[in-house]
């Protein structure tokens, strides 16, 4: 048998189950994988909150990313064999023992990366790279702004800004977390003391900022587009400000979703602007995603960058890591662990 962690309804921590299932059998271009490691990310306490699209309807299992063992093979697969490592980018359902994958969106890993490092790379690694190479084109002159900057995202944006020697980084953080900021070479932003929109329009002399990350969405996306250079991407991937906490109501994050902002196209053309959404698990581009993960791969083998792993849980401790990211405690990535 095997076991996943099963989102029941909306609702907090409580709501997560951990149910068995039969091992599934993979279609015809299809891998099953046997899960050692499965990452948890900031969307996945979105969804079982209710307020993350795309997601599929109540009950349902999270989870986008996974490392593991090839445990079984679709008839036309090729380039796999039964016990290989591998690392998965799933649709969803990820955070499970035993995960059915597509083999277009599985690669394997090399000798030189853990399983664990390999389940931190997809979702963070592959949609910092997404943004800032394959959609924003990324140069060294440029200058790039990143929004949460400890985080699994922002610590992969980090890494790839200084594999490209871009020397002009700023990213906003709690001060605890500065000297994170600094070991990559970027200018930390108090994002509870300062006003990065004051910052950056001092440190850039009104110009703004080429390239600007911003997982917080809402109204915060208004005030991104304020300090966003003639040319610049604006790139918007989540929306925490909706996430409701102890100091923040119900109320409150069903307002952070209704000040979404709306974009003048004729502002945006004046300016030469563009703003995008991200959402890899939706992407359909296998042969950009491979490229992307093989350069991922690349740079981690020569150490121009290292997955952070903030903590990992056994899959049946999934309430206190939804709970630990909820929080915003975590630096890096999160990971449930499958295999003992």
């Amino acid at each position: 048998m095997a076991y996943r962690v099963v989102i029941t309804k909306a609702g907090g921590p409580k709501v997560l189950d951990i149910q068995e299932i039969p091992i599934p059998e993979p279609g015809q271009n299809e891998i099953c994988i046997a899960v050692y490691f499965a990452g948890i990310n900031f969307a996945d306490t979105l969804m079982r909150l209710g307020f993350y699209q795309p997601r599929p309807p109540f009950p349902f299992t999270p989870g986008y990313e996974v490392s593991g063992v090839v445990h079984s093979i679709g008839s036309e697969v090729e380039g796999f064999e039964i016990g290989q490592r591998v690392v998965g980018l799933m649709r969803t359902g990820g955070q499970a023992s035993h995960v059915i994958a597509d083999a277009s969106r599985t690669l394997p890993i090399p000798d030189e990366i853990s399983l664990e490092a390999a389940a931190s790379m997809p979702v963070t690694y592959i949609t910092a790279h997404h943004m800032l190479h394959h959609l924003g084109n990324l140069k060294s002159t440029d200058s790039v702004l990143i929004h949460g900057g400890v985080g699994g995202v922002g610590t992969a944006a980090l890494q790839l800004c200084q594999w490209a020697g871009v020397g002009n980084v700023w990213s906003t953080a709690s001060a605890a977390k500065a000297d994170i900021i600094q070991s990559y070479g970027a200018t930390a932003i108090d994002r509870h003391r300062e006003d990065f929109v004051e910052i950056i329009k001092s440190a850039t002399k009104g110009k703004g900022i080429d390239h600007i990350l911003d997982p917080i969405g809402g109204g915060h996306l208004k005030r991104s587009l304020s300090v966003l250079a003639q040319g610049g991407k604006l790139y918007t991937y989540g929306m925490s400000s909706a996430a409701p906490s102890s100091k923040r109501s119900l109320w409150k994050a069903l307002k952070a979703l209704r000040s979404r902002p709306k974009f003048d196209p004729m502002v945006m053309m004046s300016r030469n602007q563009g703003v995008f959404g991200i959402h890899m698990g939706t992407w359909n581009d296998e042969k950009v995603m491979q490229e992307q993960m093989e350069n991922i791969i690349k740079g981690i083998k020569t150490g121009a960058l290292t997955p952070i792993i903030d903590s990992i849980y056994d899959a049946k401790d999934v309430a206190l890591a939804h709970q630990h990211i909820h929080d915003g405690k975590n630096i890096g990535k999160v990971l449930l662990k499958f295999v003992d």
